[in-house]
Formats: C-alpha cells, structure tokens, sequence
C-alpha cells in the first residue's frame, strides 16, 4: 500500500458570489478532520461575511492582493505573502480590487461550516 495519495480530482465547493474554491484535502474531499487545504480564486469586487472560526487558517496569495479585516484591522496582501490568523479570531475576507485574486487557505482544524460562525448580512 502506498504511503501517499495525488489528488487530481479536487472537491469543488459549490458557491453562489462568484468565488472558485477547489478543496484538495479536508472534509468535504477525503473526510480529514485535522486539516484543509483548498486552492481559491476570489473574482473582483467579492467578499464574505465577518465570521469567528474556530481554526486557525493560514493564507498564501499567489496572484492579486486580498483584505484581510481582523477584529477592526484592515490589512492587504500582495501576491507573495502570506497570514496565520488565530482560531476565535473575528475576520472578514473581501477582494475589493479590480482583479481577482488567487490563493491558498490552510484550515486547522479542517474548514467546517459548522465550526466557521458567519455573521448574518
């Protein structure tokens, strides 16, 4: 038995804003708890409700830039960087730019919806 697994099919997220979110492991692709890890593309002009996870979620941008607002704070990436952003933490994701913005997001303990607490718009 093999000791490691390709993934080549990752779970597509079903969304309604417009945002691509290709799940490569975590629960929604092989039903791991620990971890999530999901390849996103944020098109302009996209953002989320403020939301109080209860994982720790590290993001790498590989093109564009992505707001970060975190408990009051308003921070912006460039492709390149990257944030760790601690569980209980209250943020808000958004692209308001004018050109989409591509990244990975690291969940730990895996993204759920039931652990993410999103605010009501």
């Amino acid at each position: 038995m093999k000791k490691y697994k390709i993934q080549k099919a990752p779970f597509i997220v079903p969304t309604n804003d417009g945002k691509i979110i290709r799940e490569h492991n975590g629960l929604a692709t092989d039903g791991n708890k620990e971890i999530s890890i999901a390849h996103m593309i944020a098109p302009p002009g996209w953002s989320e409700p403020f939301q109080t996870p209860e994982f720790e979620e590290y993001t790498l941008i590989i093109r564009g830039k992505k707001q970060f607002i975190i408990e009051g704070e308003t921070i912006i990436l460039n492709a390149g960087e990257s944030i760790k952003i601690q569980k209980n933490t209250r943020v808000q994701y958004a692209n308001p730019f004018s050109e989409e913005c591509e990244y990975i997001a690291i969940c730990r303990p895996a993204f759920s919806l039931d652990l993410v607490h999103r605010e009501e718009l």
